[in-house]
């Protein structure tokens, strides 16, 4: 997932808002849930975010996640960010963390997910 940080992005000092970049880490995440799931998932946990370095207005944001291991209904899914200024080609890391997802069903209630897939040799 890839956007760029805008001014209604900032907090009164012009820094984006943390919440802001959290969302879009928990959106990426949620993609792969939904995926590997095969239906609705929901954010259950969030660990270990610390935020290393600042986004300002025109940075690209990148946002990478990948599923890093699967219970009976949950999943914990890797999500690191990324932003690169508008003008250069080095990319620094921001923040990562992992995500907790849990499958639901219609009733809200959790259900099984499949196993993470064998690697391909």
């Amino acid at each position: 997932m890839r956007v760029i940080a805008m001014p209604a992005d900032t907090n009164p000092y012009g820094d984006i808002f943390g919440g802001w970049l959290m969302s879009l880490m928990d959106s990426a995440a949620g993609s792969i849930a939904a995926r590997h799931s095969k239906g609705r998932a929901v954010t259950i946990a969030v660990e270990g975010m610390t935020f290393l370095r600042p986004v300002v207005v025109g940075d690209e944001v990148s946002v990478y996640a990948t599923l890093e291991s699967v219970g009976h209904t949950s999943m914990k899914i890797a999500v690191e960010a990324w932003r690169r200024t508008r003008h250069d080609e080095r990319s620094y890391r921001v923040t990562r963390a992992v995500f907790t997802f849990v499958a639901i069903g219609e009733d809200r209630q959790p259900r099984a997910v499949p196993p993470v897939p064998a690697p391909v040799a």
